[in-house]
Protein backbone atom coordinates (compact mmCIF):
# COMPACT_ATOMS: atom_id res chain seq x y z
CA UNK A 1 0.00 0.00 0.00
CA UNK A 2 1.22 3.36 -0.96
CA UNK A 3 -0.39 6.91 0.84
CA UNK A 4 0.62 9.75 -1.39
CA UNK A 5 -0.47 13.38 -1.15
CA UNK A 6 -3.53 14.03 -3.52
CA UNK A 7 -4.65 16.81 -5.90
CA UNK A 8 -8.41 15.74 -6.09
CA UNK A 9 -8.06 15.93 -9.60
CA UNK A 10 -8.34 12.24 -10.74
CA UNK A 11 -11.29 10.37 -12.01
CA UNK A 12 -10.76 7.91 -9.28
CA UNK A 13 -10.39 9.90 -6.22
CA UNK A 14 -13.41 12.23 -7.49
CA UNK A 15 -15.54 9.14 -8.02
CA UNK A 16 -14.19 7.68 -4.05
CA UNK A 17 -15.28 11.33 -2.79
CA UNK A 18 -18.50 11.12 -4.27
CA UNK A 19 -19.31 7.71 -3.05
CA UNK A 20 -17.76 9.03 0.57
CA UNK A 21 -20.45 11.82 0.40
CA UNK A 22 -23.62 9.71 -0.90
CA UNK A 23 -22.65 7.52 2.06
CA UNK A 24 -22.92 10.37 4.18
CA UNK A 25 -26.54 11.15 3.06
CA UNK A 26 -27.82 8.11 3.38
CA UNK A 27 -26.90 7.49 6.84
CA UNK A 28 -27.01 10.96 8.49
CA UNK A 29 -29.50 13.96 8.65
CA UNK A 30 -29.39 17.06 6.60
CA UNK A 31 -28.18 19.23 8.92
CA UNK A 32 -25.65 16.86 10.02
CA UNK A 33 -23.28 16.21 7.71
CA UNK A 34 -19.94 17.69 8.38
CA UNK A 35 -18.23 15.93 5.28
CA UNK A 36 -16.34 18.07 3.00
CA UNK A 37 -16.90 18.03 -0.78
CA UNK A 38 -14.24 18.34 -3.16
CA UNK A 39 -13.50 21.51 -3.26
CA UNK A 40 -13.76 22.20 0.47
CA UNK A 41 -10.92 19.43 0.57
CA UNK A 42 -8.64 21.93 -1.44
CA UNK A 43 -8.25 24.12 0.82
CA UNK A 44 -4.93 25.32 2.22
CA UNK A 45 -4.90 24.24 5.79
CA UNK A 46 -6.15 20.78 4.64
CA UNK A 47 -3.88 17.88 3.38
CA UNK A 48 -5.06 15.21 1.87
CA UNK A 49 -3.98 11.62 0.86
CA UNK A 50 -5.26 8.60 -1.25
CA UNK A 51 -4.04 5.18 -0.43
CA UNK A 52 -3.17 3.12 -3.58
CA UNK A 53 -2.43 -0.59 -4.23
CA UNK A 54 -0.31 -0.50 -7.60
CA UNK A 55 -2.77 1.40 -9.73
CA UNK A 56 -6.23 0.68 -7.84
CA UNK A 57 -7.14 3.23 -5.22
CA UNK A 58 -7.85 2.05 -1.99
CA UNK A 59 -8.88 4.55 0.18
CA UNK A 60 -8.27 8.16 1.28
CA UNK A 61 -8.18 10.07 4.34
CA UNK A 62 -6.91 14.01 5.53
CA UNK A 63 -5.89 16.16 8.19
CA UNK A 64 -7.10 19.74 9.01
CA UNK A 65 -4.99 21.89 10.56
CA UNK A 66 -7.23 23.86 13.30
CA UNK A 67 -4.24 25.33 14.65
CA UNK A 68 -1.08 25.19 15.26
CA UNK A 69 -1.58 22.74 17.94
CA UNK A 70 -4.50 20.70 17.18
CA UNK A 71 -5.34 19.08 14.39
CA UNK A 72 -8.91 17.27 13.01
CA UNK A 73 -8.99 13.95 11.25
CA UNK A 74 -11.08 14.10 7.68
CA UNK A 75 -12.38 12.23 4.91
CA UNK A 76 -11.46 9.36 6.09
CA UNK A 77 -13.08 6.46 3.31
CA UNK A 78 -12.21 3.02 2.11
CA UNK A 79 -13.23 1.78 -1.37
CA UNK A 80 -16.33 -0.71 -0.97
CA UNK A 81 -14.25 -2.71 -2.71
CA UNK A 82 -10.80 -2.90 -0.21
CA UNK A 83 -13.40 -2.99 3.02
CA UNK A 84 -11.85 -5.45 5.72
CA UNK A 85 -8.28 -5.09 4.31
CA UNK A 86 -6.81 -2.75 6.82
CA UNK A 87 -6.78 -0.04 4.65
CA UNK A 88 -8.39 2.28 7.30
CA UNK A 89 -6.20 1.35 10.00
CA UNK A 90 -3.12 2.22 7.62
CA UNK A 91 -4.58 5.18 6.68
CA UNK A 92 -4.96 6.40 10.35
CA UNK A 93 -2.00 5.55 11.07
CA UNK A 94 -0.46 7.62 8.57
CA UNK A 95 -2.71 10.78 10.21
CA UNK A 96 -1.73 10.28 13.50
CA UNK A 97 2.07 9.98 12.44
CA UNK A 98 2.03 13.28 10.27
CA UNK A 99 -0.35 15.57 13.06
CA UNK A 100 2.80 14.54 15.38
CA UNK A 101 5.62 15.13 13.17
CA UNK A 102 3.83 18.28 12.79
CA UNK A 103 3.59 19.06 16.67
CA UNK A 104 0.14 18.86 17.13
CA UNK A 105 -0.82 18.10 20.75
CA UNK A 106 -3.96 16.41 20.02
CA UNK A 107 -5.50 15.45 16.98
CA UNK A 108 -9.83 15.21 17.10
CA UNK A 109 -12.85 14.07 14.64
CA UNK A 110 -16.33 14.08 14.02
CA UNK A 111 -18.46 11.46 13.10
CA UNK A 112 -21.43 9.49 13.30
CA UNK A 113 -23.42 8.21 16.52
CA UNK A 114 -25.74 5.90 14.42
CA UNK A 115 -25.39 1.92 13.47
CA UNK A 116 -23.46 2.34 10.71
CA UNK A 117 -20.69 4.60 11.41
CA UNK A 118 -19.75 1.57 15.06
CA UNK A 119 -16.83 0.05 12.94
CA UNK A 120 -15.37 3.65 12.44
CA UNK A 121 -16.31 4.49 16.08
CA UNK A 122 -14.45 0.99 17.34
CA UNK A 123 -11.25 1.73 14.65
CA UNK A 124 -10.77 5.13 16.23
CA UNK A 125 -11.05 3.82 19.66
CA UNK A 126 -8.53 1.19 18.75
CA UNK A 127 -5.86 4.17 18.21
CA UNK A 128 -6.64 5.63 21.85
CA UNK A 129 -8.97 8.55 20.67
CA UNK A 130 -11.51 8.72 23.78
CA UNK A 131 -15.16 10.33 23.36
CA UNK A 132 -15.35 13.90 24.06
CA UNK A 133 -17.16 17.55 23.68
CA UNK A 134 -17.56 19.28 20.69
CA UNK A 135 -14.36 21.24 18.98
CA UNK A 136 -13.91 23.61 16.68
CA UNK A 137 -17.29 25.42 15.01
CA UNK A 138 -19.23 22.32 15.93
CA UNK A 139 -22.14 22.13 18.28
CA UNK A 140 -23.77 19.66 19.97
CA UNK A 141 -25.83 17.08 17.93
CA UNK A 142 -26.87 13.71 18.60
CA UNK A 143 -26.38 12.62 15.13
CA UNK A 144 -22.80 13.30 16.07
CA UNK A 145 -20.03 11.82 18.19
CA UNK A 146 -16.39 13.96 19.09
CA UNK A 147 -13.33 12.22 19.28
CA UNK A 148 -10.12 13.35 20.69
CA UNK A 149 -6.52 11.58 21.23
CA UNK A 150 -3.66 13.47 22.93
CA UNK A 151 -0.18 13.81 20.98
CA UNK A 152 3.28 13.89 21.91
CA UNK A 153 4.06 15.90 19.24
CA UNK A 154 7.67 15.71 17.62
Amino acid sequence: MVIKVDDLTGSAIIQLVSEHLQGMTEHSPPESIHALNLEELKQPEITFWSLWEHDELMGCGALKELNGTHGEVKSMRTSTSHLRKGVARRLLEHIIEEAERRGYKRISLETGSMDAFEPARRLYASFGFQYGEPFSDYTEDPNSVFMTKELQGR
